[in-house]
């Protein structure tokens, strides 16, 4: 991992396996609900559930710090916790990383490879969730260099030194799918206009784990998407573009990117807004 350009942000199963005990850890599964890992967790860890611990009922990123230091305070995080994430999904600890650093959480690591790595080698599993002591958190005021809001990603349409980069599937970027099924009524489909398409899964290898330097900056070059410009990624409510954000900035070094964490969820309902199809 030292080939990346900050192999500090990722640990491996073997470095987790063995730090399982450390008071100073704090291990996040982070899901839509508890059933993919049932029965089948890392120990230690505890739950964070995405609709409703980290999204608002119109499926925006809750982004109150008065809720994030409730949700970490209750996880037993302090601020000089050590907090790694992961879900069943292998991107997932990426996203939250993001999610950590807008609130200014220093001590964040991402398990490269994921639960999906970790249960494959035969790593620990408990049956069930870990609760602690709650603590006394307190969240930093939201990093506005680390996501970008509507307007701006409206302006940026046209502009030669930026990219906006569509991470969804084929079938969301040609307004065939709104998230993960056709639209229903009143929900808008296609990609913002000029938007690149590359999606979210082909920055990882068949175990989970991220694809080597070389192989990441081969796959963004051939799209243009390039060191030099200002990127910004975009999905359908930010997390996966979340975790895109963490690709391109730490692992590749890229010094201007961040997330549209309203993404497509937002944009799609803004009036009078430009969409491609």
């Amino acid at each position: 991992m030292s080939q990346y350009a900050d192999p500090s942000v990722l640990v491996d199963t073997q470095w987790l396996a063995n730090h399982l005990n450390d008071p100073n850890i704090r291990i996040l599964e982070v899901d839509m609900s508890p059933e993919p890992c049932k029965n089948a967790h890392i120990p230690g860890a505890v739950f964070w559930n995405i609709f409703a611990d980290l999204l608002l009922p119109d499926l925006k990123m809750n982004l109150d710090a008065i809720a994030f230091e409730k949700l970490m305070a209750r996880s037993g995080i302090t601020n000089d916790t050590t907090v790694i994430a992961y879900g069943s999904y292998p991107g997932t600890g990426a996203w939250i990383f993001w999610l950590l650093k807008v609130f200014g959480h220093e001590n964040a690591r991402v398990l490269n490879g994921g639960y999906q790595k970790w249960k494959s080698e035969g790593c620990p599993l408990a049956t069930e969730l870990s609760t602690f002591a709650s603590t006394d958190y307190r969240a930093r005021g939201i990093d506005a260099h680390l996501r970008v809001l509507h307007n701006e990603v409206q302006a940026s349409i046209g502009r030669s030194n930026g990219v906006l980069l569509d991470v969804r599937t084929p079938q969301e970027y040609s307004g065939e799918w709104f998230f993960d099924q056709p639209p229903q009524a009143g929900q808008l489909t296609g990609h913002i206009p000029g938007a690149v398409h590359l999606e979210h899964t082909l920055i990882l290898n068949e175990d989970g784990t991220f694809k080597s330097f070389n192989e990441l900056k081969n796959l963004y070059d051939s799209k243009g998407i390039t060191a030099d410009k200002e990127v910004f990624p975009y999905c359908t409510i930010g997390g996966r573009s979340g975790y895109i954000w963490f690709v391109l900035k730490y692992l590749l070094g890229y010094p201007n990117v961040r997330n549209y964490d309203g993404s497509w969820n937002e944009w799609s309902r803004l009036p009078d807004i430009a969409i491609e199809r």
